[in-house]
């Protein structure tokens, strides 16, 4: 990875990049790159880490805005020896304080800002690492990034495929995120060569556009960077917000063929679908992947799509082992109410498997019976860092306990019920909350917190924090008890760096408790 640019440029691979921003690195850089304007940024940020004192076997921590010059850095820190962490600048600063302790990093590269926000919540950022070098501003016990301009990169140090590559953390719904320890041959022998491979209808094509809306703090755009390098499309567009009005002018500049985003980033964007110049008429396949996608938003962009038989890709896995399985949409399979969106689909043929047992007694269970679903592949991670033991209790065997519940079908595809830790016995709040999305129109998104001893309460986004009483009983008619519902605007529902919701943060906002149904001893 430390190389991905340079051999890309070597190669005269033509794509073109485009931002919706500048890099944060790079601010008079403009929005387009090729393979070999990027090759260029790498080798001069891997000089700035090098002046900084980062070196072979030594941790560089990332923390700064959404972009995806998380994995140029990333790339940068590879190239010389050292092993990137990526951790998300929206993680609140008493838990960045916690993963930095664990990470203890030779040189944090983040931004002046960010360090103010964490001195006003009462956290020293320039006490975790040796250097701390700020990208926008100077601050004084960092080194300002402009100090360090102009170094030359060193040599690149190429390692043995089996030492830690990277570190990135999971998305922290119920607590503080875990440190996932890849190398290279899980995280891009396993799973970033196995993407590349040109397959019917869902790999990248010469001429395709591929755009993505992510998180580019996760393993996932990692792994993403090395995938669409390799692959060559025509161009690739890069979204860094959720702001539907910021991502219109570059999708409508190069309307993707190819769309890749996070289930919130697809609710966010859904507007755009109404527009007269829909950005999306073009895309012919689909990629979700972090979390669930309720079937009334997979409808209104297969719909908004003129290819005559666009596909949606649902990927579910961890960040822990990469995607564990597919399952494909088509306007066909989503059209009717109650569509099952958290049928994830079959293990990925060859290069995973997964079990289902009983929670108390790990014995395998029949299909049709809720079980803890087991994984195994050989992507799976390293290391918890600073948790061995608690990844020594998520490994059973070969086996690795992904935390969820789920139903084994006699096809041998899998029904994801809820996380363990979220789990009632009789209901599945994934299911309850695509019937919800199904029957609300206004609602952006539903989420059902389990209570032990009291109803599941329901929780409905809307643009407006409105919902007249007459659609909620309409809507929850036939499903199991529940209580009133409380509606929120997007921006008061607390969520991760991949928009995910904080379930247990949210139970707590609202009702003052944060214990839960599930045992939460797999999270």
């Amino acid at each position: 990875m430390g190389v991905l640019f340079d051999e890309c440029a070597e190669r005269g691979i033509g794509t073109g990049v485009h931002l919706d921003r500048p890099f944060d690195i790079a601010p008079d850089g403009g929005t387009a790159y090729d393979a070999a304007a990027l090759a260029e940024l790498v080798r001069q940020a891997a000089g700035w880490l090098a002046a900084a004192g980062a070196g072979r076997g030594d941790r560089v921590a990332i923390v700064k805005d959404n972009h995806w010059d998380y994995d140029l850095l990333a790339c940068a820190a590879v190239r010389v020896g050292a092993v990137p962490a990526q951790l998300s600048g929206q993680l609140a600063p008493e838990v960045l304080e916690v993963l930095l302790a664990r990470l203890d990093p030779a040189v944090l590269f983040t931004t002046a800002d960010l360090v103010e926000r964490a001195r006003a919540a009462g956290v020293d950022l320039k006490s975790v690492a040796r250097v701390v070098v700020t990208s926008d501003a100077a601050v004084p016990g960092a080194v300002a990034l402009d100090d360090l301009r102009g170094h030359a990169a060193p040599a690149p140090h190429r390692r043995h495929e089996d030492e830690p590559l990277v570190i990135d953390h999971t998305s922290g719904t119920t607590g503080v995120p875990k440190l996932v320890v890849h190398s290279t041959r899980t995280i891009i022998g396993e799973l970033a060569r196995f993407e590349a491979r040109r397959m019917p209808k869902i790999g990248a094509r010469p001429d395709d556009v591929v755009a993505t809306a992510s998180s580019y703090a996760h393993g996932r755009t990692f792994c993403w960077t090395a995938v669409v390098m390799s692959v060559a499309p025509r161009e690739v567009v890069v979204l860094t917000s959720q702001d539907p009005d910021r991502a219109d002018p570059v999708l409508r500049a190069h309307p993707p063929t190819i769309l890749e985003g996070l289930p919130a980033s697809y609710v966010r964007f859904r507007p755009l679908i109404e527009r007269l110049d829909n950005p999306f008429r073009r895309v012919r396949l689909y990629i979700s992947t972090y979390d669930a996608v309720h079937p009334p938003t997979i409808r209104a962009y297969l719909a908004a799509s003129r290819h005559p038989s666009p596909l949606w890709m649902d990927g579910w896995g961890q960040t822990e082992t990469g995607p564990l399985t597919f399952r494909f949409h088509t306007r066909r399979s989503i059209a009717r109410e109650g569509a099952a969106t958290h049928d994830v689909g079959r293990p990925i043929p060859v290069k995973t498997g997964l079990r289902l047992v009983d929670p108390d007694t790990f014995e395998p269970v029949r299909p049709g019976r809720p079980g803890l679903v087991l994984a195994r592949t050989s992507a799976r991670c390293l290391d918890y860092l600073g948790e061995s033991r608690r990844w020594e209790r998520k490994r059973v065997g070969d086996w690795w306990n992904t935390g969820d519940i789920g139903v084994r079908g006699w096809d041998g595809s899998v029904r994801l019920l809820d996380r363990e830790v979220d789990h009632a016995p009789g209901m599945s709040c994934v299911e309850t909350e695509d019937v919800l999305e199904d029957r609300l129109p206004r609602a952006w998104e539903c989420v059902l917190l389990t209570r032990p001893g009291e109803l599941p309460l329901p929780v409905v986004v809307t643009a407006d924090g409105e919902l007249p009483d007459e659609d909620w009983h309409r809507a929850r008619r036939g499903l199991p008890p529940m209580a009133e519902p409380v509606v929120l605007t997007w921006d008061e529902v607390p969520r991760t760096g991949t928009g995910k919701v904080r379930r247990l943060e949210l139970r707590g906002q609202l009702t003052g408790r944060v214990d839960t149904c599930g045992t939460g001893r797999w999270t």
